[in-house]
C-alpha cells in the first residue's frame, strides 16, 4: 500500500537538514555561487522526488508542487530558527556567512520559526485535504496571506538595511519564492467558494440592520479604527516625526523600530500604505450589505497580520536583537498590548465573516436551507 502523499511530502521535508549538514561540511559547496547552485539542484531533486510521489494520481493539483517545495523549505527556516537560538548546530553556518547573513537576525528567527510550525502544518493539512478531494482554498488563502506578507518585508528589508550592502547571490532564491505566492493567490481567489447557503429572508433581515443595530460589528468598526490610528501613528515615528509624541515612542518604548536591520521600517510601511487602506475597506465593507469579497479578504489579511505581528513581537524581545533596540522591560506591557491588539482585530472580524456571513452574501432563491451547499 502506497504511503499517503502527505506522509511522503514530510519525508522527504524531514531531508532538508541531511542537506545543510552536508553542505556545512564541504568547503567547495561553502562559495556564493555554489550555495546557489547547490540549492537550485537540490529543489530539482525535491520537485523529481515529488513527481514519483504522485505518479499514480491521474489529475494533481498544480498547487500541489507549490505547498510541497515550500514544505521542504519550511524545514530548512526550521533548522535555521533552531540553530540560531542554540538548540542545534553543525547545520547553518556556512549559508550565514556566504548565502543570506540577515537569516541570523531576530525578526528571521521569529520569521523562520513561523513557517516551521504554522506553515508546515498548513501545508500538511491543505495536501491531506487536496487528495482527499475536499476544498482547501480558505487555509491556502491563510497561507498566501501569511507568505505575501513575510516577503514584502523581508526583500526590501535587506536591501535597504544593513545588510543591503553584503547581497550574496543566494539571496536571489527569494525572487521566486516572492512571485509563487502571489500566483498561488490568483489561483485560489479565482476559484469558487463554497460556503452554505442561506435563506433569503434571512439575508435579507440581516442586511436591513444597520450598522448600530449589529453591535458585535460597530464594535469591530471601533477596533478597525483604532488599528488604523495606530498604524498610521507608528508609519509617522519611522518616517521620523519630529512630533514630540513620535519621539517619545520611538526611544522609550518601541525602540525596535530604529533597529538598522530594516525590517522594522518596512514593515511599519507596509502598515501604512497596504494594511491601511484595507481596513479602510473593511469598515465599508461593514456597513454595505452583500460584500461578499469580505469573506476571503478578511481571511487573506489575518493571516498576513498574524505572520507580521509574530515576527515583530518576537524581534522586539529576542536576544539577538541589540539590547539597545529591545523593548523596555518596564513597557512590556503597553507595547505587546498594542502590538496583539493589532493582530487580534483582524483575526476577530476574519472570524466574524466565517461564523455569520448573511450580511456579506449575495441574496438566493426562497425556499434554499442552509444545510445545502452553492458556489458563491
Amino acid at each position: 500500500m502506497r504511503p499517503l502523499v502527505e506522509v511522503s511530502v514530510f519525508l522527504i521535508s524531514l531531508l532538508a537538514p541531511g542537506v545543510l549538514y552536508t553542505m556545512n561540511n564541504i568547503p567547495a559547496l561553502q562559495e556564493p555561487l555554489p550555495i546557489l547552485g547547490m540549492g537550485m539542484v537540490v529543489l530539482g531533486f525535491v520537485l523529481l522526488l515529488l513527481l514519483l510521489a504522485v505518479q499514480n494520481k491521474t489529475k494533481v493539483d498544480p498547487l500541489f508542487y507549490v505547498f510541497a517545495e515550500f514544505s521542504f523549505t519550511c524545514m530548512v527556516g526550521l533548522t535555521n530558527a533552531l540553530e540560531q537560538d542554540g538548540f542545534i548546530s553543525g547545520f547553518m553556518g556556512f549559508y550565514l556567512k556566504m548565502g543570506e547573513p540577515h537569516l541570523s537576525t531576530a525578526y528571521a528567527v521569529m520569521m523562520s520559526y513561523w513557517e516551521g510550525v504554522v506553515h508546515f502544518s498548513l501545508f500538511l493539512v491543505i495536501i491531506h485535504r487536496m487528495f482527499k478531494g475536499k476544498s482547501y482554498r480558505s487555509l491556502g488563502l491563510l497561507w498566501a496571506g501569511s507568505s505575501i506578507a513575510h516577503q514584502i518585508v523581508l526583500i526590501p528589508g535587506v536591501v535597504i538595511g544593513k545588510y543591503g550592502s553584503n547581497i550574496r547571490p543566494a539571496f536571489w532564491r527569494n525572487v521566486p519564492f516572492f512571485l509563487v505566492p502571489f500566483w498561488a493567490a490568483y489561483l485560489l481567489f479565482s476559484r469558487p467558494r463554497e460556503m452554505p447557503i442561506v435563506t433569503a429572508d434571512k439575508i435579507a433581515a440581516e442586511q436591513k440592520k444597520s450598522l448600530l443595530s449589529r453591535p458585535a460589528d460597530l464594535l469591530l468598526s471601533l477596533l478597525i479604527l483604532a488599528a488604523m490610528a495606530f498604524s498610521v501613528f507608528r508609519g509617522l515615528v519611522v518616517l521620523d516625526c519630529p512630533l514630540d509624541t513620535c519621539f517619545t515612542y520611538i526611544y522609550q518604548y518601541e525602540p525596535y523600530l530604529k533597529d538598522p536591520v530594516g525590517f522594522p521600517r518596512v514593515m511599519m510601511l507596509v502598515y501604512l500604505f497596504y494594511a491601511l487602506p484595507l481596513l479602510t475597506a473593511f469598515i465599508y465593507g461593514l456597513t454595505t450589505p452583500g460584500c461578499s469579497w469580505m469573506l476571503d479578504w478578511t481571511i487573506f489579511f489575518a493571516a498576513a497580520m498574524a505572520q507580521s505581528q509574530w515576527c515583530h513581537i518576537g524581534a522586539s524581545l529576542h536576544s539577538r536583537t541589540p539590547f539597545t533596540y529591545r523593548v523596555p522591560a518596564d513597557k512590556w506591557l503597553p507595547v505587546i498590548t498594542l502590538n496583539v491588539f493589532l493582530a487580534a482585530v483582524p483575526t476577530l472580524l476574519a472570524l466574524r465573516c466565517l461564523t455569520d456571513p448573511a450580511y456579506f452574501m449575495k441574496p438566493v432563491p426562497k425556499g434554499q436551507t442552509n444545510k445545502e451547499k452553492k458556489k458563491n
